[in-house]
Parts: C-alpha cells; sequence; structure tokens
C-alpha cells in the first residue's frame, strides 16, 4: 500500500547577493553542522528575527502591578535548595 503524502506547504523565494568568501564560510558551517545552506542561512536568520522583535515586546501593567515587579526585582533572592547547590557548584571553566 503506498504511503500517503502530506500536502506541501507553500514556500516563497529569498534572494541574497552574497561575496563568494561569505558564502563559503556559510557553506562550511553548515557542512560543520549538518544542514545545507538553505537551512543554515534560515535558521540564522529566524533567531535573529526572534531576538531582535523579542527585544522589544512591551508588557503593559498597571501600576499596581508594577511597583510589585520592582519590589520583586529589588528584593534579594530567597534562599532554597538551587540557589544553595548552585552557588556551592563551580563553574565549568573552573575545574
Amino acid at each position: 500500500m503506498p504511503a500517503v503524502q502530506q500536502p506541501r506547504e507553500k514556500r516563497d523565494t529569498l534572494n541574497l547577493r552574497i561575496k563568494p568568501e561569505l558564502r563559503v564560510l556559510i557553506d562550511r558551517a553548515a557542512g560543520v553542522s549538518g544542514r545545507n545552506r538553505t537551512d543554515f542561512v534560515l535558521g540564522a536568520a529566524r533567531r535573529e528575527a526572534e531576538e531582535t522583535l523579542l527585544d522589544r515586546t512591551i508588557f503593559a501593567v498597571d501600576a499596581k502591578t508594577y511597583a510589585r515587579f520592582l519590589a520583586r526585582l529589588d528584593a534579594p533572592p530567597r534562599p532554597n535548595a538551587r540557589l544553595r547547590r548552585s552557588l556551592k557548584t563551580n563553574a565549568p571553566w573552573e575545574k
């Protein structure tokens, strides 16, 4: 019995002009990561786009909620088992 094919997602084209040395660099990095050039470039572009947009996200809250938020930021962390364990653990570069 033949496998049922899923409908293909519509894709669009993105054309770029690129210097040969940059293309070689991207191709090397894509190869090392086990991806093709398109997947590598789209992944990098997507991460940058998401990071850019997340840096500009605005949360609107009332004055009371904002004051509580600031108070939590200013308050020292409450001791707990995870915090104590973290403070006793050497960083990977300190071993």
